[in-house]
């Protein structure tokens, strides 16, 4: 965890009391030094700080490629025939992207869209053979999710509609797999939409 301690943890309502009377900036790292050494050990095996170690140096090159990855079939998403709308703050169609261009260096690796035929989700989704079907942010893999009957299906079919989740949006996790095979699976795949 990174804390630059300028955060009020007084507000956060996880905190335990006992943690509470230490000044509200020092609360949050204070439970999770305590509770998480307590808990779970104060050192890592030299296994898992090697892989920490070197993630850590692969991190900036890893989100530049997912970020491009992302860029890149959010723009072949957007003018293919069987896709309503993609969201995709890297689209200068996307209603923050200007917002976007000024904040960040890339728009992420995270994107969603809707297929016009929302009854050919499922079919185009395993239709796929690079995206992993997973929810999951971040991975160096391709992660793709159908939004509505997975992770918002507790929600209701009300509730999504107000949100603006379509029963076609997909969720997708752009990886670091070269971006003519993304595209041409996704290609292959949207046949069936």
């Amino acid at each position: 965890m990174t804390d630059t301690r300028l955060f009020d943890w007084s507000a956060y309502p996880n905190i335990a009391d006992e943690y509470r009377r230490a000044p509200s900036k020092e609360q949050g790292l204070l439970q999770i030094r305590k509770k998480g050494l307590r808990d779970m050990g104060a050192a890592l095996s030299s296994e898992q700080a090697h892989s920490i170690a070197m993630g850590a140096e692969t991190l900036a090159l890893r989100v530049q490629k997912s970020s491009d990855n992302a860029l890149a079939l959010a723009q072949y998403l957007e003018v293919h025939e069987a896709i309503g709308q993609v969201f995709y703050p890297g689209l200068k169609s996307h209603p923050q992207y200007e917002i976007a261009q000024t904040l960040f260096k890339g728009a992420s690796w995270l994107l969603s869209f809707e297929l016009c035929n929302a009854d050919r989700m499922i079919d185009v989704v395993n239709a796929l053979q690079l995206p992993i079907k997973a929810t999951g942010l971040g991975d160096t893999r391709t992660l793709i999710i159908p939004v509505a009957p997975t992770i918002f299906y507790e929600a209701g079919a009300e509730t999504r509609k107000a949100m603006g989740i379509s029963d076609g949006m997909l969720r997708l996790s752009a990886g670091i797999e070269d971006i003519d095979d993304l595209i041409a699976d996704f290609e292959q795949a949207l046949r069936l939409a």
